[in-house]
């Protein structure tokens, strides 16, 4: 039998912890399979934790939940991997920047309130991974082509401009209103640094948005080669 490892960044906001904690029920209720949270950072359990506790009779899916392919992805969780000692554990690709997901972000920036004529910034994380960054502006690329405009990319961490930077260069050039768009999982830190960036709006992270669920729940389909029910329908709203 299969179980799943949802590994996520961790946060110390509680709110970060019970958003993943939810996202790894939601996947769980769609594969019909165990589904165990497990954090590269900050709080545990770890994910070498989260694999060692896993029946041996079992096959550990190890599943990122992270939006770029940077450290984390190619890195740590190898080692974590190696740490556990369980050598039959397979791997799905990370989320990363796939087209998918432009609904679910602009289903974020029409619940916060953005309208159409807005200029936009996507706010990410921040990588020193220049492949990573490469990632997030690809994305921009594709959420603009959905919104009808230009999308300027904006860092929380680890880059410049900041978030607040490229709003404010958007206002410099005449923009009346500016809003964010959020290219995060869950509350913390960065998406606090999102919201307070000065834009009119600013979505929140994508949480257990259902195109997320259905991205992550083929990453196993495809891995295990298992098939899963049907999602759910979900409604769309644009920006």
């Amino acid at each position: 039998m299969t179980e799943v490892v949802l590994a996520a960044h961790g946060t110390r906001n509680p709110d970060g912890a019970t958003l993943v904690e939810e996202l790894a029920a939601a996947l769980a209720a769609r594969l019909g399979l165990p589904v165990h949270p497990a954090y590269a950072d900050v709080h545990g359990p770890t994910i070498a934790d989260a694999l060692r506790r896993m029946p041996a009779d079992r096959t550990p899916v190890l599943v990122p939940a992270f939006l770029s392919t940077g450290y984390h992805v190619h890195t740590d969780l190898p080692a974590q991997i190696v740490l556990s000692g369980r050598t039959d554990t397979v791997t799905t690709p990370p989320v990363g920047p796939t087209p998918a997901l432009v609904t679910a972000l602009t289903d974020r920036l029409g619940e916060a309130g953005a309208r159409p004529g807005d200029a936009i910034v996507l706010g990410a994380a921040g990588s020193r991974d220049p492949a990573a960054r490469a990632e997030a502006v690809t994305l921009a690329q594709a959420l603009g082509d959905r919104l009808g405009t230009a999308v300027s990319v904006g860092w929380a961490a680890s880059a410049r401009p900041t978030v607040a930077e490229a709003v404010a260069e958007l206002r410099s050039r005449g923009a009346q209103r500016v809003s964010a768009a959020t290219w995060l999982l869950a509350p913390g830190l960065f998406a606090d640094r999102i919201t307070a960036c000065g834009a009119d709006a600013a979505a929140r992270p994508l949480g257990t948005h259902p195109a997320l669920v259905d991205v992550l729940v083929r990453r196993v389909e495809k891995t295990t080669r298992r098939p899963t029910t049907s999602p759910p329908p979900h409604p769309r709203t644009g920006a």
